[in-house]
């Protein structure tokens, strides 16, 4: 079992990978200690398929419950966060209880919104079932959700005190939402990891295969990547802003779209090519090296059109983005594969030339 520690201000957390590790989480959770209660936060598909075998084992004292939710983009918003707040308080849940989310990116942000706001804050455990989640939403302590103006505007971070990642979980994960974790996984690798990113190249068919030795060792070679940069900065003040890459123009896509069209990790690989694209534009990386980086994101699959888009509306979204700074948008560019640089400005007329290439671009790398 691999075991990453990741250091935080609010107490050092584990996550731990390994395959059967969902049939330990009674003994995982065990070990923080007593509860006055056991939460389970998931959705009805999620629980279908694995609740019986989350939940087997889990006793001692205090109450249990199970709240169930919709883990759609289109769902993560305050009301379901209010919804969710008021079943457990209905169940008998105190600030004394523990929360375990089990799912996907969705359900991982919403439920980590919700321990860090409920009765100001209870303790919280991550089951990452999508490969999204495992490799990176899980780890880091950002929760929150989405206004229609755009993505994650309203959360706080808040550290869980354990990640459990079980890779075997990913057999039943849709086609779809394993590609969309897989683009997560390569912005490690363009991002950090020359490496890694050599890795994928030569074993992305296999990852689309789902090897299961493939998955559990990008799996926990993703979760140390970001451990190691969440443990240096857990607020995003310097370093952890280079995990960005690719997210700026991502996010404006699924709120452009209404979080309809794309799923996360579609849009964030649309971001990533994008970003290349300015990078190359500002004579930031080499020819060659771009190259690779988008060969490599349009290698996972086909991606959703981007037909119908204004380049007009993404600017206003973007603009309203977290990121930006006074309205000035802080573009995170490639220098090489393995390192990227923070704080970019680019001129608009750029980006739009770029986001209207992009189809082109992309039908070239995948010949």
């Amino acid at each position: 079992m691999a075991t990453i520690r990741i250091r935080s201000s609010a107490g050092n957390y584990e996550v731990l990978c390994a395959r059967g590790l969902l049939a330990r989480i009674a003994l995982l959770t065990a070990r923080l200690g007593e509860s006055t209660g056991i939460y389970f936060l998931s959705s009805p598909r999620v629980w279908n398929l694995y609740g019986r075998r989350v939940s087997a084992g889990i006793r001692g004292r205090g109450k249990r419950g199970v709240v169930l939710f919709d883990d759609n983009e289109r769902a993560k918003r305050l009301a379901t966060v209010e919804q969710i707040a008021r079943q457990l308080i209905r169940a008998g849940a105190d600030r004394h209880a523990t929360l375990i989310a089990v799912g996907g990116g969705v359900v991982g942000d919403v439920a980590g919104f919700v321990a860090a706001s409920y009765m100001r804050g209870v303790r919280l455990v991550h089951v990452p079932t999508t490969l999204v989640a495992q490799a990176d939403s899980s780890i880091g302590g950002k929760t929150g959700v989405n206004l229609p103006e755009g993505k994650n505007l309203i959360g706080a971070f808040y550290p869980p005190r354990l990640v459990v990642s079980d890779p075997d979980v990913l057999r039943t994960l849709p086609h779809r939402e394993l590609r969309s974790g897989l683009y997560e996984v390569a912005k490690y690798g363009i991002i950090a990891d020359r490496n890694f990113f050599h890795y994928l190249e030569r074993h992305m068919t296999a990852l689309l295969r789902r090897d299961p030795k493939a998955l559990s060792w990008v799996v926990e070679r993703s979760a140390r990547i970001k451990g190691r940069i969440v443990s240096h900065d857990e607020k995003e003040s310097g370093v952890r802003q280079i995990l960005n890459f690719g997210h700026t123009l991502g996010h404006a896509l699924e709120a452009a779209t209404k979080y309809v069209r794309f799923v996360h990790g579609e849009a964030i690989g649309w971001g990533m090519a994008a970003a290349t694209l300015l990078g190359l534009a500002k004579n930031q990386i080499r020819e060659g090296d771009a190259g690779r980086i988008i060969r490599l994101i349009m290698s996972i699959g086909p991606l959703p059109s981007l037909a119908g888009i204004n380049a007009r509306e993404l600017q206003e979204i973007i603009s309203g983005d977290k990121k930006s700074r006074g309205g000035s948008v802080q573009w995170v560019l490639p220098d090489r594969v393995g390192k990227v640089s923070t704080g970019r400005q680019v001129p608009w007329a750029v980006v739009a030339s770029a986001f209207a290439e992009l189809p082109t671009i992309a039908a070239k790398a995948r010949r």
